[in-house]
């Protein structure tokens, strides 16, 4: 017989800065109650850290070993591979709206719908490749509002090295970066052949000199939920323990 696990609960959230009508997933713990405190783990690609990432089971068998806190995991999948690009990616059109989107509609919404704490440090945001790319950037932009950013393989260009050399912030935020050393040839969605892991050794230098929390580490794989999954309980041992 499978253990008992939370549930997952999905429902329809229409962005004013998007003008669009969204699906967040929400999961709450087997142990879930309204009397106790939860940190908040947004994950852009969230069908896909639900389902290839298997998230919400590798989360579940942390809390039995008590090897994490409470937290309530949250999943805004994406429409399409055109529709990722373009809320995910630097040059994309929804960029900046989806970052607002974040910031002050979704975080607003979960702080009134669930007993989360209301500090920067009490969110974090977690995604892979251009999914870990607008978190990191969100965070960038919102420091008090996201504390935490959990990055697995994030597309970095000019624009995510300036942003990190840029940013400067009272509030520490706390960053996990892992990228694997056989992501040298990584196939995008645009159809094109890129190096991830050059550009995030650049992006490690450009971070380690901000002197804030940061965890990074180089895995021995590819570009691939293959590496990805087995990766998630270490990073969330590091933000959430």
């Amino acid at each position: 017989m499978e253990k008992q696990t939370g549930v997952v609960k999905e429902s329809s959230f229409f962005s004013e800065s998007l003008n669009e009508e969204l699906t967040v997933l929400t999961y709450l713990p087997k142990s879930y109650s309204p009397l106790y405190k939860y940190s908040l783990l947004i994950a852009q690609d969230g069908q896909d850290y639900f389902r290839l990432g298997r998230i919400a089971r590798q989360y579940e068998a942390l809390l039995e070993k008590e090897e994490a806190e409470n937290v309530i995991i949250v999943g805004i999948p994406y429409k399409d591979v055109q529709d990722r690009r373009a809320k995910y990616h630097p040059d994309g059109e929804k960029f900046s709206a989806y970052k607002r989107f974040l910031a002050h509609e979704l975080v607003p919404y979960l702080d009134n719908e669930y007993p989360v704490y209301q500090v920067g440090q009490g969110r974090a945001l977690i995604g892979d490749s251009l999914a870990a790319t607008i978190g990191l950037m969100t965070a960038f932009d919102y420091p008090n509002i996201f504390g935490k950013v959990i990055m697995q393989s994030p597309y970095v260009d000019d624009s995510v090295i300036e942003a990190a050399e840029n940013f400067s912030s009272s509030p520490d935020i706390t960053i996990f970066h892992q990228i694997g050393k056989k992501e040298t040839e990584v196939k995008t969605t645009a159809g094109e052949v890129q190096n991830f892991l050059e550009p995030n050794r650049m992006l490690q230098k450009a971070i380690e000199k901000k002197g804030f929390p940061y965890l990074y580490e180089e895995f021995d794989g590819d570009h691939t939920w293959t590496h990805w999954q087995p990766l998630l309980p270490k990073a969330l041992k590091a933000m959430f323990n």
